[in-house]
């Protein structure tokens, strides 16, 4: 009888979790639509002026539900959310690997310029944040807080260098957090301001939005192309091929190139002087790993990002077109396509689903024409929407862990991400021309 009132007892708590999944899955479809209802608006600033696209009002309506308090988000949801921004990641990622295949003859022609300017992703955040980290004492924290933008590998580069207790790891943490909280807006504002001003080519910009991270090169790439639209292929091939260059050979080359360059550079600043740092944040790696335990399976993880993203894009369009639900279903089928893969060759999601992609437009591709026809209704910039609104939703879950890192990470975190867009960005506008 126990074992009988333990299974009813499971059944229900998992009814309860499913129920309560659907109803935040409701919620964010509704935000991301009334995101796409508000629309695009511009405000002008100087010689430029910043537009404020969807992605950027879902990404604000999703934090403020998720950081109030009036009715608190479960933190267990918040986590989910985080689950399906990788899979809406990957969802988008295809998109934009099609478009990557139906544009390689410009790729080709922009080789050099991709190539050299990696160099601003990689060494822009040493050259320039670590300086101003020194200047705010954060002590050897810096160390890891400056030598990248700090994604999820960067964890095990230092950890395995300096330890999960050091202070260069608690740098890590707080950069990761930081980006997670505030990197898509700030960059996407960024890339809309100096898109509007017309100082840098659009190309180069595009460039620059391939920091490591997928939801920043979506949603920065997304505004650009939204203010240069016949060039909004050639700007979304560029930054999706810059992203994955970067998260590819980011690893290798932080681990034996960037890590320890920034902690020689360190020692040159400091000239060997001990710095008291901030105050510690008391986060273990277990604790930030513990959002595992709140996540949703792949295939609803998929279904939930996908109906958001065809809400949004009907929304969008002013209608829902026929076309755009095959569209979608092409998309989803690649991307399972992609994770098993995964499965069987351990060869990570987004470069299995870009592969693929890539090669069903590629020149060589018989399909390549009827692929790019069946796809061409789902808009790359409402498909971005969801995943800002799912990233607003996870955030309030972060915010006590950034206060505990202190104040000095914001003024590091700006520059970081903006030093590694930027210095990028200008490197590719020299090769280009």
């Amino acid at each position: 009888m126990s074992g009988m009132t333990v299974d009813r007892k499971l059944s229900r708590s998992a009814r309860g979790s499913r129920g309560r999944l659907a109803l935040f899955a409701l919620l964010a479809l509704v935000l991301a639509a009334a995101a796409e209802a508000i629309g695009s608006h511009k405000v002008a600033i100087g010689p430029g002026a910043i537009t404020l696209f969807p992605i950027i009002w879902g990404l604000l309506l999703g934090a403020a539900v998720s950081i109030q308090r009036f009715r608190p988000v479960p933190v267990g949801m918040q986590r989910a959310a985080t689950y399906v921004v990788e899979m809406g990641v990957l969802l988008l990622g295809v998109r934009l690997a099609f478009v990557v295949g139906h544009e390689l003859p410009v790729l080709r022609q922009a080789s050099f310029a991709l190539l050299f300017q990696e160099i601003g992703h990689l060494f822009g955040t040493v050259a320039l944040s670590l300086p101003l980290a020194v200047l705010l004492r954060m002590g050897r924290s810096a160390v890891g807080a400056c030598f990248s933008i700090d994604r999820e590998g960067s964890f095990a580069m230092v950890s395995e260098r300096f330890g999960p207790d050091s202070e260069e790891y608690r740098g890590v943490l707080g950069m990761y957090i930081f980006g997670s909280v505030v990197g898509a807006l700030y960059v996407t504002l960024l890339a809309s301001l100096l898109a509007g001003s017309g100082i840098l080519s659009p190309l180069a910009l595009a460039m620059g939005t391939g920091v490591g991270s997928g939801s920043v090169m979506a949603a920065s790439s997304a505004a650009i192309a939204a203010q240069y639209p016949e060039l909004a292929n050639q700007i979304v091939a560029l930054a999706t091929v810059s992203n994955l260059v970067t998260s590819l050979a980011g690893v290798y080359i932080g681990m034996f190139v960037a890590l320890p360059l920034a902690d020689r550079f360190y020692k040159l600043l400091t000239r060997g002087r001990k710095i008291e740092p901030a105050a510690a944040p008391d986060l273990s790696a277990a604790e930030l790993e513990s959002g595992s335990q709140s996540r949703v399976r792949p295939l609803p993880a998929i279904l939930i990002a996908l109906v958001t993203m065809f809400v949004s894009n009907a929304v969008h369009a002013g209608g829902v077109d026929p076309r755009a639900l095959l569209g979608f279903a092409l998309v989803a089928a690649v991307v399972f396509a992609g994770l098993g893969i995964k499965r069987l060759t351990k060869l990570p999601a987004v470069a299995g689903t870009s592969a693929l992609a890539i090669l069903l437009t590629s020149p060589i591709s018989p399909v390549a024409d009827a692929v790019m026809s069946l796809v061409k209704p789902v808009e790359f910039l409402a498909m971005a929407t969801p995943i800002l609104v799912f990233a607003g939703l996870s955030i309030g879950k972060d915010l006590p862990a950034l206060k505990r890192i202190g104040w000095r990470i914001v003024p590091v975190g700006l520059m970081s991400f903006a030093a590694s867009f930027l210095v990028s960005a200008l490197i590719a506008q020299v090769f280009l021309g």
